[in-house]
């Protein structure tokens, strides 16, 4: 999508947006290239014992068009919503391509997700089929008589549990399937795939995308991986593909160019095994979130070991900031471009060292076919250096078409033909964006954005939580924990053996990743006269009492 040229202003000048009438993101990442160089590695899936299994470009597209007919077999129409709760793996990827092939729309979800997470956005979703592996069946099985719209689940490995009763194993369904299959002829504005964000207030909202997104996702790529792509690049990333970030800027958006993606998800990043396979796949091109690569950073002497084969880096997630640049410059012997987006609207700011200089501490600058502007609370683009809301303008390729079955959150979104994004930032007078914050309490770990929302939700539901309020506080490693101050009923005991299972009730209920790492148990919240909880309060400090 972009022009190759010597410098940002070049480039933005003969940036033009080519988004066909038609278009289906199943076809291009996989069965485009399936015509013109079938035998090309798409995949490398390396598992947690270090045995490897490559797929090609034509594999994954009779693996796709079988799992197609497997999903049209069973009654889904186009339209039908499908759950893909899988880890990075040639079945999660497999998944989202028939998906978008069969005319239906793919809902990534978390491995980590506990029953209440995935009850809520499977049955806001209205998810008629689901796909996921033994592991995480049982999470499924319990939830499934409250979603009564799940007709089909797929699960790998479901023969090895000895209970296919109600759910069919995956590769049972798919090798008994037709290996041809006639992708449906989707339009480019046609609804393709749903991403839930961090609700912040209540409940997720689903972000849903056409299949033109893809398509909006190219030039922030190309431009933040140093004019991607280059012979010999090859993409690899710790990023789950269960969020934007893993899926469509690295997966997805590597295989529309036809360029080989190494999956391997380990159980807990370790920067040794990180580097390792980074250099037994040869990767050259990576995204870490910045606490990855601080993890990277306590191992120095294994980089040595290992050495830097990386001809680029990007990171996104939470800022990185001056020193994690300088020490990737000295380290790695090499500039991290940073980059910027939310599930709405994603990769619409960026850096990138090969056109312009990196200044630390900035997002970088609006990404080729973007309009990003810092706005006033009317909409009005304000000066550099003055404070006010990143937007960015409609209509945009990479913009989600509506939030799922919410168009009074979907009106909010939007001020005029601005998308609010809800970060609070400035620009300077080279055009570079420079975050400051969120402006609705958006908690930032470890490259994780958690919603207070839906945790405040859950210890709700807790036998031993009156009311609880949730925040996030600065953290060296993760940029910020999850902390929940919580007003406990009558009568209550409060102990520490209650606080480790109030964060054990959490991290099962919702995700390890969601689990308060700080309790507080407080006599009374800061509160607005219409009820709402202060939050801002509670980050800077103010006036709680603790329990007794």
């Amino acid at each position: 999508m972009l022009t190759r040229a010597d410098t940002y202003d070049e480039v933005c000048r003969l940036m033009s947006w080519q988004i066909p009438e038609r278009f289906n993101m199943g076809v291009d990442v996989c069965d485009k290239h399936a015509r013109s160089r079938p035998d090309a590695v798409a995949l490398i899936v390396e598992d947690e014992d270090g045995q490897t299994v490559e797929y090609t470009f034509r594999a994954l597209q009779q693996l796709s068009n079988r799992l197609a007919n497997v999903l049209v077999g069973s009654g889904l129409e186009r339209g039908d919503r499908v759950g893909i709760l899988m880890s990075q793996s040639v079945e999660a990827a497999v998944s989202h391509i028939a998906a978008w092939k069969a005319g239906l729309i793919s809902i990534p979800l978390f491995t980590l997700f506990g029953e209440d997470a995935l009850e809520f956005r499977l049955a806001d979703s209205g998810a008629r089929a689901l796909i996921t592996d033994a592991v995480n069946l049982p999470k499924v099985e319990a939830i499934r008589p409250q979603l009564p719209a799940l007709d089909l689940v797929l699960a790998v490995g479901a023969d090895r549990r000895g209970d296919t009763a109600r759910s069919a194993d995956f590769w049972s369904a798919v090798d008994a399937a037709r290996d041809t299959f006639a992708p449906v002829d989707t339009a480019a504005e046609e609804p393709g795939l749903i991403i839930y964000t961090s609700g912040t207030t209540g409940n997720p909202k689903g972000a849903l995308h056409a299949h033109r997104s893809l398509l909006g996702h190219l030039p922030a790529v190309e431009f933040f991986n140093d004019l991607f792509p280059e012979p010999g690049d090859r993409m690899w990333t710790p990023a789950d593909w269960a969020w934007i970030g893993g899926l469509m800027n690295v997966l997805m958006s590597s295989w529309h160019h036809g360029v080989t993606v190494v999956a391997h998800r380990a159980r807990k990043f370790d920067p040794e095994a990180a580097l390792a396979l980074m250099a037994r796949h040869g990767i050259r091109n990576t995204f870490m979130p910045p606490t990855a690569l601080r993890l990277l950073r306590q191992a120095e002497p294994a980089i040595a070991r290992y050495g830097c084969g990386l001809r680029t880096l990007t990171c996104a997630g939470e800022p990185m900031g001056a020193e994690l640049l300088a020490w990737s410059r000295e380290f790695l012997g090499i500039t991290p471009n940073e980059y910027y987006g939310q599930t709405e609207c994603n990769l619409v700011v960026a850096n990138c060292a090969r056109l312009m200089p990196v200044k630390p501490g900035s997002m970088g600058r609006p990404v080729p076919g973007h309009d990003v502007r810092v706005i006033d609370d009317d909409g009005q683009p304000l000066p550099a250096s003055t404070v006010g809301q990143i937007a960015v303008r409609r209509p945009d390729p990479v913009m989600m078409l509506e939030y799922w079955r919410n168009p009074e959150a979907t009106r909010a979104k939007f001020t005029g033909d601005w998308l609010r994004t809800g970060d609070e930032g400035h620009t300077d007078e080279d055009g570079y964006v420079w975050f400051l914050g969120r402006d609705d309490d958006v908690i930032t770990s470890a490259g994780y954005r958690i919603g207070p929302g839906e945790i405040e939700d859950c210890l709700g539901k807790h036998p031993a939580v009156a009311l609880a309020a949730v925040v996030g506080v600065p953290d060296a490693l993760r940029t910020e924990v999850v902390k929940a101050f919580i007003l406990p009923r009558p009568g209550t005991d409060v102990t520490p053996a209650l606080e480790t299972e109030i964060r054990d009730y959490v991290k099962t209920r919702l995700s390890p990743h969601e689990y308060p790492r700080i309790i507080e148990f407080v006599e009374d919240l800061p509160m607005t006269a219409t009820g709402k909880i202060k939050r801002k309060e509670l980050r800077h400090g103010g006036s709680t009492t603790p329990v007794a």
